[in-house]
Protein backbone atom coordinates (compact mmCIF):
# COMPACT_ATOMS: atom_id res chain seq x y z
CA UNK A 1 0.00 0.00 0.00
CA UNK A 2 1.66 3.44 -1.52
CA UNK A 3 1.96 6.18 1.30
CA UNK A 4 0.36 9.41 1.08
CA UNK A 5 2.53 11.68 -0.35
CA UNK A 6 0.40 14.15 0.95
CA UNK A 7 1.13 13.71 4.62
CA UNK A 8 4.69 12.80 4.28
CA UNK A 9 6.91 15.76 6.22
CA UNK A 10 8.94 17.64 4.42
CA UNK A 11 12.61 17.57 5.29
CA UNK A 12 14.22 20.70 7.67
CA UNK A 13 15.91 22.54 5.67
CA UNK A 14 19.62 22.67 6.53
CA UNK A 15 21.30 24.44 9.24
CA UNK A 16 23.43 27.75 7.87
CA UNK A 17 26.99 27.23 8.07
CA UNK A 18 28.92 28.97 10.44
CA UNK A 19 31.16 31.98 8.68
CA UNK A 20 34.72 30.98 8.76
CA UNK A 21 36.88 33.72 10.22
CA UNK A 22 40.10 34.46 8.35
CA UNK A 23 43.05 33.64 9.97
CA UNK A 24 44.27 35.95 12.36
CA UNK A 25 47.69 38.12 11.37
CA UNK A 26 50.64 37.79 12.93
CA UNK A 27 51.10 40.48 15.73
CA UNK A 28 53.21 43.51 14.38
CA UNK A 29 54.99 45.30 16.79
CA UNK A 30 55.54 48.59 16.54
CA UNK A 31 59.32 48.85 15.73
CA UNK A 32 58.37 46.61 13.10
CA UNK A 33 55.55 48.64 11.92
CA UNK A 34 57.52 51.76 11.59
CA UNK A 35 59.51 49.84 9.18
CA UNK A 36 56.51 48.76 6.97
CA UNK A 37 55.65 46.00 8.64
CA UNK A 38 58.45 43.78 7.77
CA UNK A 39 60.45 41.73 10.72
CA UNK A 40 64.02 43.44 10.00
CA UNK A 41 65.80 40.61 12.06
CA UNK A 42 69.63 41.62 11.98
CA UNK A 43 69.06 45.09 11.10
CA UNK A 44 71.73 47.56 13.06
CA UNK A 45 69.93 50.54 11.91
CA UNK A 46 66.92 52.15 14.18
CA UNK A 47 63.58 52.50 12.29
CA UNK A 48 61.72 55.50 11.60
CA UNK A 49 60.24 56.84 14.79
CA UNK A 50 61.71 54.43 17.20
CA UNK A 51 64.46 56.79 19.75
CA UNK A 52 67.84 54.98 18.83
CA UNK A 53 69.63 53.15 21.62
CA UNK A 54 71.68 55.41 24.16
CA UNK A 55 75.46 55.07 23.47
CA UNK A 56 76.63 56.25 26.80
CA UNK A 57 75.36 53.63 30.09
CA UNK A 58 73.71 54.75 32.76
CA UNK A 59 75.90 57.16 34.65
CA UNK A 60 78.42 57.63 32.07
CA UNK A 61 79.57 61.09 31.18
CA UNK A 62 81.53 62.27 28.38
CA UNK A 63 83.23 64.02 30.73
CA UNK A 64 84.71 60.81 31.78
CA UNK A 65 88.54 60.00 31.38
CA UNK A 66 88.85 56.71 29.91
CA UNK A 67 92.62 56.97 30.01
CA UNK A 68 95.37 58.38 32.03
CA UNK A 69 98.80 58.09 31.51
CA UNK A 70 102.16 59.44 32.67
CA UNK A 71 104.01 61.16 29.66
CA UNK A 72 106.96 62.59 30.98
CA UNK A 73 108.82 64.34 33.30
CA UNK A 74 111.26 67.17 31.64
CA UNK A 75 113.49 69.34 33.97
CA UNK A 76 113.96 72.06 30.52
CA UNK A 77 111.44 73.38 28.07
CA UNK A 78 114.15 71.32 25.27
CA UNK A 79 113.16 68.12 27.20
CA UNK A 80 109.80 68.15 26.67
CA UNK A 81 107.73 66.05 23.92
CA UNK A 82 107.32 66.89 20.12
CA UNK A 83 104.11 69.01 19.96
CA UNK A 84 100.72 66.51 19.86
CA UNK A 85 97.69 67.02 21.69
CA UNK A 86 96.46 70.11 22.93
CA UNK A 87 98.10 70.68 26.58
CA UNK A 88 96.52 72.48 29.27
CA UNK A 89 99.28 73.80 32.21
CA UNK A 90 98.07 73.80 36.05
CA UNK A 91 100.33 76.42 37.89
CA UNK A 92 99.64 77.14 41.79
CA UNK A 93 101.56 77.75 44.88
CA UNK A 94 103.10 74.32 46.50
CA UNK A 95 100.33 74.00 48.87
CA UNK A 96 97.27 74.87 47.00
CA UNK A 97 96.42 71.29 46.46
CA UNK A 98 97.44 70.47 42.91
CA UNK A 99 98.24 66.81 42.99
CA UNK A 100 94.92 66.35 44.86
CA UNK A 101 92.78 67.68 42.15
CA UNK A 102 94.71 66.27 39.02
CA UNK A 103 93.95 62.59 40.51
CA UNK A 104 90.51 64.29 40.82
CA UNK A 105 89.74 65.26 37.11
CA UNK A 106 91.74 62.56 35.84
CA UNK A 107 89.54 60.07 38.03
CA UNK A 108 92.38 57.91 39.11
CA UNK A 109 93.70 57.95 42.56
CA UNK A 110 97.24 57.80 42.04
CA UNK A 111 98.11 59.18 38.65
CA UNK A 112 99.76 62.30 40.36
CA UNK A 113 101.87 62.29 43.47
CA UNK A 114 100.39 63.34 46.33
CA UNK A 115 103.12 64.36 49.25
CA UNK A 116 102.46 65.75 52.64
CA UNK A 117 105.93 67.88 52.16
CA UNK A 118 104.95 70.77 49.50
CA UNK A 119 106.69 71.42 46.56
CA UNK A 120 107.80 67.74 45.37
CA UNK A 121 106.72 68.35 41.62
CA UNK A 122 110.46 69.67 40.10
CA UNK A 123 110.12 69.55 36.96
CA UNK A 124 107.28 69.73 34.16
CA UNK A 125 105.61 66.36 34.20
CA UNK A 126 103.03 65.84 31.56
CA UNK A 127 100.05 63.15 31.91
CA UNK A 128 97.79 62.32 28.90
CA UNK A 129 94.00 62.12 29.27
CA UNK A 130 91.38 60.40 26.79
CA UNK A 131 87.90 61.74 27.80
CA UNK A 132 85.30 58.87 26.59
CA UNK A 133 84.37 60.72 23.22
CA UNK A 134 88.01 60.58 22.26
CA UNK A 135 89.70 63.67 22.78
CA UNK A 136 92.79 63.84 23.88
CA UNK A 137 94.51 66.73 26.48
CA UNK A 138 97.35 66.65 27.83
CA UNK A 139 97.82 68.23 31.24
CA UNK A 140 101.63 69.77 32.20
CA UNK A 141 101.49 70.16 36.00
CA UNK A 142 104.21 73.23 36.83
CA UNK A 143 106.24 73.26 40.01
CA UNK A 144 104.51 74.83 43.10
CA UNK A 145 106.11 78.18 44.15
CA UNK A 146 105.57 80.40 47.36
CA UNK A 147 105.65 77.81 49.96
CA UNK A 148 107.78 74.92 49.30
CA UNK A 149 110.79 74.65 51.78
CA UNK A 150 113.39 74.34 48.46
CA UNK A 151 116.76 75.97 48.43
CA UNK A 152 116.58 79.54 46.62
CA UNK A 153 118.74 78.65 43.79
CA UNK A 154 116.23 75.54 43.07
CA UNK A 155 113.29 77.37 43.20
CA UNK A 156 114.79 80.14 41.16
CA UNK A 157 115.51 77.49 38.74
CA UNK A 158 111.79 76.24 38.52
CA UNK A 159 110.66 80.18 37.72
CA UNK A 160 112.98 80.10 35.35
CA UNK A 161 111.64 76.93 33.40
CA UNK A 162 108.25 77.36 34.04
CA UNK A 163 108.80 81.16 32.18
CA UNK A 164 110.41 79.43 29.57
CA UNK A 165 107.69 76.63 28.91
CA UNK A 166 105.00 79.07 29.09
CA UNK A 167 107.06 81.85 27.26
CA UNK A 168 108.36 79.24 24.63
CA UNK A 169 105.36 79.70 22.00
CA UNK A 170 105.12 76.00 22.00
CA UNK A 171 101.78 75.21 19.62
CA UNK A 172 99.90 72.93 21.75
CA UNK A 173 99.91 74.96 24.91
CA UNK A 174 96.33 76.06 24.82
CA UNK A 175 96.28 77.53 28.20
CA UNK A 176 96.51 77.75 31.93
CA UNK A 177 94.72 76.92 35.33
CA UNK A 178 95.69 79.34 37.77
CA UNK A 179 94.72 77.99 41.14
CA UNK A 180 94.31 79.88 44.31
CA UNK A 181 93.28 78.67 47.39
CA UNK A 182 89.99 79.79 47.98
CA UNK A 183 89.71 80.29 51.94
CA UNK A 184 93.26 82.71 51.07
CA UNK A 185 92.44 84.43 48.14
CA UNK A 186 95.31 85.27 45.30
CA UNK A 187 98.42 86.64 46.49
CA UNK A 188 101.04 88.50 45.05
CA UNK A 189 102.70 85.39 43.13
CA UNK A 190 99.24 84.96 41.75
CA UNK A 191 99.02 88.86 40.49
CA UNK A 192 102.52 87.89 39.22
CA UNK A 193 101.34 84.93 37.01
CA UNK A 194 98.79 86.63 35.63
CA UNK A 195 100.33 89.74 34.76
CA UNK A 196 103.07 87.24 33.29
CA UNK A 197 100.53 85.28 30.56
CA UNK A 198 99.14 88.47 29.61
CA UNK A 199 102.25 89.54 29.00
CA UNK A 200 103.03 86.22 26.51
CA UNK A 201 99.16 86.07 25.28
CA UNK A 202 98.42 82.79 26.48
CA UNK A 203 95.01 82.54 27.92
CA UNK A 204 93.94 81.90 31.43
CA UNK A 205 91.27 80.55 33.76
CA UNK A 206 91.11 80.96 37.37
CA UNK A 207 90.10 77.68 39.78
CA UNK A 208 89.88 78.36 43.41
CA UNK A 209 90.63 75.09 45.46
CA UNK A 210 90.02 73.54 48.57
CA UNK A 211 86.06 74.84 48.56
CA UNK A 212 84.93 72.56 50.55
CA UNK A 213 86.73 73.83 53.03
CA UNK A 214 84.37 77.16 53.21
CA UNK A 215 80.96 76.92 54.71
CA UNK A 216 78.11 77.02 51.73
CA UNK A 217 77.82 80.90 52.49
CA UNK A 218 81.09 81.61 52.75
CA UNK A 219 81.94 80.14 48.98
CA UNK A 220 79.97 82.51 47.24
CA UNK A 221 81.76 85.77 48.41
CA UNK A 222 85.25 84.12 48.47
CA UNK A 223 84.47 83.48 44.19
CA UNK A 224 83.47 86.84 43.83
CA UNK A 225 86.02 88.45 45.73
CA UNK A 226 88.39 86.92 42.88
CA UNK A 227 86.50 87.68 40.35
CA UNK A 228 85.82 91.19 41.21
CA UNK A 229 89.87 91.50 41.40
CA UNK A 230 90.80 89.86 37.84
CA UNK A 231 87.40 90.75 35.60
CA UNK A 232 87.11 86.61 35.45
CA UNK A 233 84.94 83.77 35.75
CA UNK A 234 86.10 81.57 38.55
CA UNK A 235 85.73 78.14 39.11
CA UNK A 236 85.25 76.57 42.52
CA UNK A 237 86.36 73.31 43.38
CA UNK A 238 87.52 70.52 45.42
CA UNK A 239 90.02 67.63 44.62
CA UNK A 240 88.42 65.34 47.67
CA UNK A 241 85.18 65.61 47.03
CA UNK A 242 85.27 65.91 43.21
CA UNK A 243 83.19 69.01 43.74
CA UNK A 244 83.21 71.55 40.20
CA UNK A 245 85.53 68.81 38.73
CA UNK A 246 83.21 68.40 35.27
CA UNK A 247 82.71 72.58 35.39
CA UNK A 248 86.91 72.54 35.14
CA UNK A 249 87.12 69.92 32.68
CA UNK A 250 84.43 71.93 30.20
CA UNK A 251 86.67 74.61 30.74
CA UNK A 252 89.95 72.85 29.62
CA UNK A 253 87.75 71.95 26.64
CA UNK A 254 87.27 75.34 25.89
CA UNK A 255 90.71 76.04 26.10
CA UNK A 256 91.64 73.51 23.95
CA UNK A 257 89.60 74.64 21.06
CA UNK A 258 91.46 76.57 18.59
CA UNK A 259 90.29 80.23 18.44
Amino acid sequence: MRRNEGNRRPNPPSAKPRPVKPPAKPAVNKRDAASGGKASAGASASPVGVRPEKKLSEGASPLDVITATFVTEARTSEGLPPPSCAEIAFAGRSNVGKSTLLNAIAQRKGLARTSATPGCTRGLVLFELVLRGGEALRVVDLPGYGFAARARDEKRGWGEMIEGYLASGRPTLAGVCVLVDARRGPEEEERQLVGFLSSVGVSFVFVATKIDKLAKNERFSALERITREFGARVIGVSGDTGEGRDDLVRAMRRLSTPK
